[in-house]
């Protein structure tokens, strides 16, 4: 696949629903793991929507993770793009949809749909009112991570591991200093 300009990684969810945060939680251990090469932004899109769209339309690749409602088992990790995402917004799948599925429609209408989209999902396990990820969730995140990296080195962004990660938001930060494990 052809290298990308303007690569544009948005992590979208509500990290105060359990495993409804996971996209973001997975942008931010992306950003803790790995340097990402100049042309790669990366997002915390949260629950946000039409605020999404300047972004969007400026990148040539779209890449978003998220939580995801399909027919499979909780955990399972889905990748949709390009034209199989019009196939996948004719059912529910992201609890995000209406407002990602809008601004898709808003950029085709627009002539400024990025010339490669991908959606990395995670089937969430737990959506109670409480924070963090459940332990299921928590245990998947590295290979939704990886799918991310994956991602991107199709799309000619290739990632080089942090041989110290950065602390992410919701790690507990004394935890991991005691550890060594983040710089």
């Amino acid at each position: 696949m052809a290298d990308f300009e303007n690569i544009l990684v948005i992590g979208m969810g509500n990290v105060l629903m359990r495993d409804e945060g996971i996209g973001v939680r997975a942008v931010e251990e992306l950003e803790a793991r790995y340097r990402l090469p100049e042309n790669v932004r990366v997002i915390d899109g949260g629950t946000t929507g039409m605020e999404l769209f300047a972004p969007m339309r400026e990148a040539d690749c779209l890449i978003v993770a998220d939580a995801v409602n399909t027919d499979a088992p909780p955990g399972t990790l889905v990748r949709i793009a390009n034209d199989e995402i019009k196939a996948f917004f004719q059912t529910k799948l992201s609890n995000h949809q209406l407002g990602l599925s809008d601004l898709l429609a808003l950029l085709a209408f627009k002539g400024e749909t990025p010339r490669h989209v991908a959606i990395v999902g995670m089937v969430p396990h737990q959506l109670d009112n409480r924070l963090g990820l459940s332990a299921p969730a928590a245990a998947g995140l590295d290979a939704m991570v990886r799918m991310l990296v994956d991602e991107l080195a199709k799309v000619g962004a290739g990632v080089t591991a942090r041989t110290e990660p950065k602390c992410g938001h919701w790690r507990r930060q004394a935890e991991l200093e005691a550890a060594g494990a983040c710089a």
